[in-house]
């Protein structure tokens, strides 16, 4: 009977950790989130205001580099049509991306991006990004793939230098964490 006891008490104890263990990783979602929103983490990049994009800072200029790798899960060759710019912040830009699916069969891809230094994500927001949808590129396919974006005004005077980084994963092949850091890309902001 003692025996049947202390398996019941381990049993409920049991079930009481996963629960509690369940709601920690609920909690961890937004949390995660929260985290990336403040440090410019995965890729996520600050949102500017009008404001930021009417005021422009000309005595201040920051170069854009550009830069873009396929996972070697993806045929495609995917490169920065330019390899960088000299941007006054303030001001909206376009730069394109080219991607082809050097396969035989038609091939869906989802670019995460990134932003490098960390504290330069911040200050940079894309307005339009083929980051935000799946691409579908079909067999042999060319595409050339636009890039809106926006230096804040506000980006501190000793970052110079930034860099637009973008990694194309093959969609069916992605895991879940890759393709929760391409989902938290479709945050774009509207001017």
């Amino acid at each position: 009977m003692q025996r049947d006891k202390e398996n019941k008490k381990v049993v409920k104890l049991s079930l009481v950790v996963t629960v509690v263990m369940i709601g920690f990783v609920v909690a961890m979602i937004p949390l995660y989130e929260i985290i990336c929103d403040i440090t410019g983490l995965n890729g996520k990049t600050g949102v500017l205001a009008v404001e930021d994009v009417i005021e422009q800072d000309s005595d201040h200029t920051v170069i854009v580099q550009f830069d873009g790798t396929v996972n070697s899960d993806l045929p495609w060759s995917f490169k920065p049509k330019q390899f960088s710019m000299e941007v006054v912040p303030g001001k909206l830009y376009q730069t394109e991306y080219i991607a082809q699916n050097i396969s035989t069969a038609d091939v869906t891809g989802q670019a995460v991006p990134s932003v490098a230094p960390n504290q330069a994500s911040m200050y940079f927001s894309k307005t339009e990004c083929f980051c935000f949808t799946e691409q579908l590129l079909a067999s042999g396919e060319q595409k050339h793939m636009p890039v809106t974006f926006i230096v804040s005004s506000d980006i501190p005077k000793d970052i110079d230098v930034l860099t637009l980084s973008y990694t194309f994963f093959n969609k069916s092949r992605m895991t879940a964490d890759q393709q929760n850091a391409g989902n938290a890309t479709h945050e774009a902001t509207e001017i």
